[in-house]
């Protein structure tokens, strides 16, 4: 396995830890997951039109998660935070100042 694949890998396993039904357990985080290890915003490659919509897919299927996430963190970094780890997108990213605390920045 990559490391790409380990991180997803890892992501997924975070996901359905804390998913709230079958549903996000097994449809939404392995499509979050793989998502995850793109180079774009996670919002934006998941197809949706903004982070309040994010907001709202994760706190409506992943409420645990949600609760613990910081509200100025966004959703990819805070995930790959709770593995350890810095997201792929996060080495180029030109946005990269308005992560909270991002140790790229």
């Amino acid at each position: 396995m990559n490391e790409l694949e380990i991180m997803e890998s890892e992501i997924l396993e975070l996901l359905q830890k804390h998913a709230n039904n079958e549903y996000a357990k097994n449809a939404l985080a392995p499509w979050i997951a793989k998502t995850s290890i793109k180079m774009g915003h996670l919002y934006s490659d998941l197809g949706l039109a903004s982070r309040r919509e994010m907001g709202k897919l994760m706190t409506h299927n992943f409420i645990s998660l949600a609760r613990l996430k910081p509200e100025t963190m966004r959703w990819k970094r805070y995930l790959y935070n709770c593995i350890g780890k810095t997201a792929p997108a996060c080495a180029t990213c030109t946005d990269i100042n308005n992560c909270l605390k991002c140790s790229l920045g």
